[in-house]
C-alpha cells in the first residue's frame, strides 16, 4: 500500500478502509485520493460530487497540490460547484506556484482563450514545457504558426523539453 507500506488488499472494501484509516489522520493525499473516488464513483462508491468537492476542498487546505488542479478543473467546467473561470484561474495558479505541470499548462489556455494575452500564455507554456509537458511545446507551436508567439520562444520550448525528457531518461528503465 503506497500509504502505509503493507501488502495491497485485493478488494475495494479493505482498499476503503486502508484509505479512511489514512484520511482520519489528515494525510491530504488520501483525502484527495477518497475524493476522487467519490468523484468518480469507483471502488463501490456511490458517486457523489458534493462529497467529492469537499474532500477535494479540505485535501487543498491540508496541502495537497492534486486538490487545488482538481479544484480548478471543477470550478472551470462547473461539475459540483457553480461555474467560476476566476477561482479555476485562482486555484490553477496556486497549484502552478507549487511547481504542478498541469496547472501551468491550464494557465496557459486561460490566458489565450479567457483573457487574449498571448504572451503571458506563451510564458506559462515555456514553463510547463521545461517540465516536460509536450502539450505545451506543441500550443507553442500552434501559437507560432498563427502568429500569436515568435520562433524564439518556440525554439526555447522545444529545447526545454527534450533537456527534460533527456533528464528524466533511464537507463535501467530502457533495459527493462
Amino acid at each position: 500500500c503506497a500509504f502505509c507500506r503493507t501488502p495491497c488488499p485485493d478488494n475495494d472494501a479493505d482498499v476503503l478502509a486502508l484509505i479512511r484509516a489514512r484520511v482520519a489522520k489528515k494525510d491530504p493525499v488520501a483525502v484527495n485520493f477518497l475524493g476522487e473516488k467519490y468523484f468518480f464513483g469507483e471502488l463501490g462508491l456511490q458517486r457523489d460530487v458534493q462529497k467529492a468537492i469537499k474532500l477535494r476542498t479540505e485535501a487543498a487546505e491540508l496541502g495537497s497540490v492534486e486538490a487545488l488542479f482538481s479544484l480548478g478543473d471543477s470550478y472551470e467546467l462547473g461539475e459540483g460547484v457553480g461555474q467560476d473561470k476566476v477561482k479555476a484561474a485562482d486555484l490553477y495558479e496556486k497549484a502552478a506556484m507549487q511547481g504542478h505541470v498541469l496547472s501551468r499548462t491550464k494557465l496557459g489556455f486561460v490566458e489565450v482563450s479567457d483573457r487574449g494575452n498571448y504572451d503571458r500564455a506563451v510564458r506559462h507554456f515555456l514553463i510547463s514545457a521545461k517540465m516536460g509537458h509536450e502539450k505545451s511545446v506543441e500550443s507553442i507551436k500552434k501559437m507560432f504558426t498563427a502568429g500569436n508567439a515568435t520562433k524564439e520562444p518556440y525554439a526555447e520550448a522545444l529545447k526545454g523539453y527534450q533537456d527534460a525528457v533527456e533528464e528524466m531518461k533511464s537507463h535501467d528503465r530502457d533495459k527493462a
